[in-house]
């Protein structure tokens, strides 16, 4: 896998080691959910804004792991690991798509993961989750919907906010970087 390309393309990596992992799922993992996921969802994308906005993407990446290890400590699927798993899947296809557009060698000098390497690593979390709470196939293709539906949206007009009159650059024109 050169580049990832698409989202899609991220995402079928992650079916493919989903189906390894979740090839018996007795019962539908998200059939038991008594929360409102549109709006976990949408807290999720917002919460995600504000802290890439304060800590950028290494402070990100800290408070995915501490929620990693804290939210799958219980034995049930909750809001909380939905809330780490849409941020981890938001931040992650923002960044594989960003560093996507650099070059490799450029990559490389500037000590930043490949696109495929962010791809690898959202798919591990991901499986460990989808296998822990025996998340089916079908169920992880509908959290995803749920997420580039409702949550990237927010995410992405949020942490990337259009150039409004007055900002720097907002004559359209690239800065020297």
């Amino acid at each position: 896998m050169r580049h990832i390309k698409t989202r899609s393309g991220l995402w079928g990596f992650l079916i493919a080691l989903a189906l390894g992992a979740t090839a018996v799922a007795p019962a539908p993992a998200f059939a038991k959910e008594s929360w409102d996921r549109v709006a976990n969802i949408k807290d999720s994308a917002k919460r995600l804004a504000e802290l890439h906005k304060r800590e950028g993407s290494q402070g990100v990446l800290k408070f995915l792991d501490a929620c990693y290890r804290t939210q799958m400590l219980s034995s049930n699927y909750t809001p909380g690991l939905e809330s780490c798993m849409a941020q981890d899947y938001m931040h992650s296809q923002v960044l594989a798509r960003i560093y996507a557009r650099i070059p490799q060698a450029e990559r490389v000098r500037m000590g930043v993961p490949a696109p495929e390497d962010i791809a690898n690593s959202m798919g591990q979390r991901f499986v460990a989750a989808f296998k822990q709470y025996k998340i089916s196939v079908k169920e992880a293709d509908a959290f995803r919907k749920l997420v580039d539906k409702n949550g990237m949206p927010i995410f992405i007009k949020s942490a990337f906010p259009p150039n409004t009159p007055g900002d720097a650059g907002s004559d359209g024109a690239q800065g020297g970087r």
